[in-house]
């Protein structure tokens, strides 16, 4: 764990879908469809009320983020990030104004707890280091500068992915 600003950033792995935080971020295209990966397993957990409650708000700019109820998962909302266009490909820059305007949603709807899957890794085509630096760079940037205190989890799938994000967190600390 990596403390700044008073707030905090995390690892932890395993199934987004099993944690109780105020919000579970999915990595989103841009139209809101959840098919598979983080998307998949939010619906399949949570319902299909949370991709009804999405599809009303798109499409979105790649980049930016919208809020939706949970349906039944512990957690309290779904971010639907939009991290990718319908072309599912995305890269680092989209990953880290993704970042940037999941963490800045959460604030604005006065929340405190987030858990965030590794952005475009899957489909999307980015490679798991490059996206832990980024997103690891971008949450302690975007901490460092809020008034808010926040606790970031990275929900990370697989050991691969925990791996890269556990170096990324240790060259900021």
């Amino acid at each position: 764990m990596v403390h700044v600003a008073g707030s905090t950033i995390s690892l932890w792995q395993g199934d987004i879908s099993d944690l109780k935080v105020d919000a579970v971020v999915n990595a989103a295209n841009n139209h809101l469809w959840m098919g598979a990966g983080v998307a998949g397993a939010l619906k399949r957990r949570g319902g299909a009320c949370i991709e009804e409650e999405a599809l009303v708000q798109g499409p979105l700019t790649v980049g930016e983020a919208v809020i939706t109820t949970a349906g039944t998962l512990p957690a309290g909302h779904v971010i639907h990030a939009a991290v990718m266009g319908q072309d599912l490909k995305t890269d680092l820059a989209k990953v880290r104004e993704a970042t940037h305007n999941s963490l800045s949603l959460l604030v604005k709807e006065g929340l405190t707890s987030i858990a965030l899957p590794a952005f475009g890794t899957g489909v999307g085509g980015v490679s798991v280091p490059n996206v832990a630096l980024v997103m690891v760079d971008e949450s302690t940037a975007f901490l460092g500068n809020c008034q808010a205190k926040i606790d970031v989890t990275f929900a990370l799938f697989d050991t691969i992915a925990y791996d890269a994000f556990e170096i990324a967190l240790s060259q900021r600390s």
